[in-house]
């Protein structure tokens, strides 16, 4: 029931090459109007990515490299800190994408939910994820932009798969005693089923269905069923 990236992913997306030097990846970023880039070998396998905070790493250190007297910001000196401007200097000497990019890269595949790609995002930090097939060759790129079209999906396209593939197919529940109403994108479930555990499965599998931001239960049932229920 979950969408897939392959349902959201943009496949129009731009990469550079291990070599690509540091202003052709500049202005890749600015053209493409994105925060990141895959950088992919000769076969179209991801390497790793470099983003706009890979690039911005020469401007914190610019006094250490450029002599202008720059004060670097409290997140660089933090770093000093917690032991990792050693990470941070390198990048800020780098001048092509093998030496900028963040690898290993963060990736998916088509076939994997929305949900678990926005856990991953969440996880590691990121805004986009490159998209590979089993052979880690680039496919296309998802952002957390395109996640958000899970939410937007049409409250009548919801209601059918609720009341088609929830109740009518998994719960084999009778569809003309059960209610779906959706509006932008609660889902309200009314009528009576045949017992109680048939009423909390719908709920929480009418939960997981892609676009849906709530559910409010108001079904009934003929069977209390629940382990509270059969007590004397």
């Amino acid at each position: 029931m979950h969408m897939r990236v392959q349902d959201v992913m943009a496949t129009d997306v731009a990469s550079v090459r291990a070599d690509t030097p540091f202003r052709d990846i500049a202005e890749v970023l600015i053209a493409r109007a994105v925060s990141a880039v895959p950088v992919v070998d000769g076969d179209g396998r991801v390497l790793g990515v470099v983003s706009e905070a890979d690039l911005l790493r020469k401007e914190e250190f610019r006094e250490q490299y450029y002599r202008e007297g720059y004060r670097p910001p409290f997140r660089a000196w933090l770093r000093d800190r917690l032991g990792q401007e050693s990470g941070a200097r390198a990048k800020a000497t780098g001048e092509t994408a093998a030496e900028l990019m963040t690898s290993p890269a963060v990736t998916v595949t088509a076939g994997t939910t929305t949900v678990a790609a926005a856990r991953l995002m969440d996880e590691h930090g990121v805004k986009r994820l490159p998209v590979v097939d089993a052979e880690g060759r680039l496919r296309g790129v998802v952002s957390c932009h395109d996640l958000l079209k899970t939410f937007v999906r049409a409250d009548g396209e919801i209601e059918r798969e609720v009341r088609v593939e929830i109740l009518g197919r998994s719960l084999w529940v009778d569809t003309s005693r059960a209610g779906v109403h959706v509006h932008q994108g609660v889902v309200t479930l009314t009528g009576r089923v045949d017992r109680h555990s048939d009423a909390r499965i719908a709920v929480q599998m009418t939960r997981r269905v892609s676009g849906v931001v709530d559910v409010v239960d108001h079904l009934e049932w003929e069977e209390d069923d629940s382990p509270a229920g059969k007590l004397p």
